[in-house]
């Protein structure tokens, strides 16, 4: 399984370098997982370099975690290069905005919108709640107005986070939150068909990627087999029904003969 984080020192360069290829989690259950603590731990083993090239392809996850990671790598003394390899959705293109340069290939994209979350409890809370977003949103935009500079004003940049806005390089370059735009690549967008299916706007295009990749691919063939299964499990019940209904009807019948 692919880690959702991976690094490698580059010695010679006196660099390192850093992939996101997932989603951005809270608790680490496996390997594919991240959480800030072992981002930050693997970071620091990387030892005093000068250059961090970071490759993300991620359709984003938990903000608190994600704004840890901005801090950290905001801290961090390197160079930081990022390069949006396929996608850079929600908290995913904030850690994007850490980058002294950002990269994109004209074929990858950003997502941004407001932060979200699921709720419950009584009115009280449940102010509080939207009250807790409402400053969550506050960190996001600090982060990216502070690498749009004079591109970005407040007002278009809440416009664009209110109406949950899919970038291409193109835009994301107009709007500066990319400094360059690279050729086309191969790299097809990190796609969770589940993650995607909270977004109201995916773009059609990703939607289809996600359900031709590997992965997704093979969460669709245990589907269908689970349901394959469901259905002969119900036609195997149904005959044991019927059988079952002939025999307490046979019983009646003799029982009034």
């Amino acid at each position: 399984m692919k880690k959702f984080w991976e690094f490698k020192a580059l010695v010679e360069e006196n660099a390192g370098e850093l992939s996101i290829y997932g989603d951005i989690v809270s608790y680490k259950w496996d390997d594919s997982d991240t959480t800030a603590q072992s981002f930050k731990d693997d970071l620091e083993a990387l030892g005093d370099i000068d250059t961090l090239n970071i490759y993300i392809n991620s359709p984003g996850g938990s903000v608190f975690q994600g704004n840890a990671i901005y801090s950290i790598l905001k801290r961090h003394k390197a160079k930081v290069n990022i390069h949006v390899d396929g996608l850079a959705a929600s908290i995913a293109s904030v850690i994007a905005m850490s980058g002294d340069t950002i990269f994109m290939p004209e074929n990858a994209m950003m997502m941004i919108h407001n932060p979200w979350t699921f709720a419950y409890g009584n009115a009280s809370e449940l102010r509080k709640v939207a009250d807790d977003l409402d400053k969550m949103r506050e960190s996001l935009i600090a982060a990216y107005l502070a690498k749009t500079g004079d591109k970005m004003d407040r007002e278009t940049l809440i416009d664009l986070l209110d109406k949950e806005t899919w970038l291409s390089a193109q835009d994301c370059l107009n709007y500066g939150f990319c400094d360059v735009v690279e050729a086309s690549n191969d790299i097809a967008a990190s796609v969770n068909s589940e993650f995607f299916a909270k977004y109201k706007h995916t773009p059609e295009e990703l939607l289809e990627i996600a359900e031709k990749t590997p992965e997704n691919k093979q969460k669709q063939q245990e589907k269908e087999k689970e349901q394959a299964e469901m259905r002969q499990r119900l036609i195997e019940e149904a005959k044991s029904n019927i059988e079952t209904t002939k025999l307490i009807l046979g019983g009646l019948t003799n029982e009034s003969i």
